[in-house]
């Protein structure tokens, strides 16, 4: 254990790892917050579907040869967050429906394109690090920590100003309508931040996990507490926590990050199940 703690405590003094933690703590942080709003809008895979379409902007960057793909990524990302939000209201192509068209879509032509086009020798490697995560969060640059930190709190800015209207939207939007608040406008402000969260937690956990970080510390709260304010605090608190102890194993047991967060993510939401059912007994 001794050896364990001098090992973690060695790590923390290099760059690397307190960017990684820094990264780690802002998008666990920024994805719990309207986690708990897509939960209870059974919206849960639109994260799933853009994280998909993420990977594909990735690998047109790829071809394109950018050496920072993040503006390109974010721009096609939001675009198609705008256009899922549209095909999901309409009557022909429902909600679920639009999602998988576009997840798979995007999914098959990014790994497509990266087979065609792609120069690197190690493409399963680099296919594996974009959907895994790998050790992306490791080799952060300063700028990447810099620009994570800027959409950061513009997100959580977003979230506070407008909890209110979000409130609404998530429980009633039919009541939210007929009380003057402009429901697809905030629906459509759900849809864009989800997208730069998507995009940011693809250093973290990579595209096919990122649904794990927005959805599991939002269960895992709801098993315990029941108000909506409650909830997404436990849920912020929760996610920071769990990706502060998987960025930290992941580095002293050199297993992949991203695997490593959901882990103690889903440790969390059966220990916080567990403590539901038995404070429900005792109340009875």
């Amino acid at each position: 254990m001794t050896e364990l703690l001098d090992k973690i405590a060695l790590y923390l003094s290099y760059p690397f790892v307190q960017y990684a933690l820094i990264v780690g703590v802002l998008i666990s942080l920024c994805s719990s917050l309207l986690g708990v709003t897509l939960v209870l809008k059974r919206f849960s895979f639109i994260g799933d579907g853009l994280s998909h379409v993420a990977f594909g902007a990735i690998a047109i960057a790829t071809v394109l040869k950018l050496t920072n793909d993040m503006p390109l990524v974010l721009a096609i990302t939001i675009i198609c967050a705008v256009l899922l939000l549209r095909t999901g209201q309409n009557t022909k192509i429902k909600g679920d429906a639009s999602i998988a068209m576009i997840s798979v879509g995007a999914l098959a032509v990014g790994y497509l394109l990266m087979n065609i086009f792609g120069s690197s020798g190690n493409l399963s490697g680099d296919v594996c690090s974009t959907l895994f995560g790998s050790t992306s969060i490791l080799t952060l640059s300063q700028l990447e920590v810099w620009l994570c930190i800027i959409l950061s709190v513009v997100v959580a800015a977003v979230f506070i100003i407008f909890y209110n209207r979000i409130f609404a939207v998530t429980f009633d939007e039919s009541f939210a309508e007929a009380t003057g608040v402009r429901s697809k406008l905030y629906n459509l402000l759900i849809a864009v931040v989800i997208a730069v969260i998507i995009v940011l937690a693809m250093n973290l956990v990579g595209s096919l996990l990122i649904s794990a970080l927005v959805i599991f510390p939002a269960l895992s709260a709801m098993r315990v507490f029941k108000s909506f304010k409650s909830v997404t605090v436990c849920s912020a608190v929760l996610s920071v926590a769990c990706s502060l102890t998987g960025i930290m194993l992941s580095v002293a047991c050199e297993t992949p990050v991203g695997a490593t967060i959901v882990a103690v993510d889903i440790v969390i939401f059966f220990v916080f199940m567990i403590i539901g059912k038995l404070s429900s007994k005792s109340v009875r």
